[in-house]
């Protein structure tokens, strides 16, 4: 099993940056497509990936925004943008958002304009069981304590960041992804009114 969180550097969903890759939404089935095709390739069913939010400024603390389980992976885009037409590209109010970055002939959507595009079209994942901080007090507890989470999740007590902590991304066991996945249920929970 492979397990993995990174962070995606200009998405905060708390500030109004929303996270394009993967798509993760209370309500929708979680995909991801077009972000770090070198983790897509590595992961497999069963396996998780969680995303944390970008660095917005010293006033904004990074949060681990969601995660999802690996339940299915295609071959390529073109699968997806006829299973879940609701992911292609698209600009609504002034932001880009979509994961599905081919037309219906397979070639590149003009809006995209990532290079690697044969790379970032392979291993579209399908997810399962998501996990995601999207009420304001959610993501506030989020920000509060995603360094202890993650500092308890990779035994590093001493960490003062989540930069110390993961980096830009880092490999997690299953017992890691576990334990992140229950913190972050424990975190939903206590926010409920």
């Amino acid at each position: 099993m492979a397990s993995y969180i990174f962070v995606s550097p200009r998405s905060d969903p708390g500030m109004g940056r929303p996270l394009a890759d993967p798509i993760l939404r209370a309500g929708v089935r979680p995909t991801m497509g077009t972000c770090r095709p070198d983790l897509r390739r590595l992961v497999s069913k069963g396996d998780q990936i969680f995303v944390i939010s970008g660095s917005m400024g010293k006033q904004y603390q990074q949060y681990v925004i969601g995660g999802l389980e690996i339940d299915t992976k295609l071959e390529d885009q073109l699968v997806a943008y006829r299973d879940f037409p609701e992911n292609r590209l698209q600009d609504i109010a002034g932001q880009r958002l979509g994961n599905i970055i081919v037309t219906a002939d397979g070639t590149q959507d003009p809006r995209d304009k990532h290079s690697n595009f044969d790379t970032r079209i392979r291993n579209y994942l399908v997810g399962k069981n998501p996990i995601v901080l999207e009420s304001n007090r959610e993501i506030q507890l989020g920000r509060e304590r995603s360094v202890d989470i993650l500092a308890d999740v990779f035994d590093k007590r001493a960490a003062h960041s989540i930069r110390e902590i993961v980096g830009r991304m880092r490999k997690l066991s299953d017992d890691q992804a576990g334990r992140l996945r229950a913190a972050l249920l424990d975190l939903k929970r206590e926010a409920r009114p």
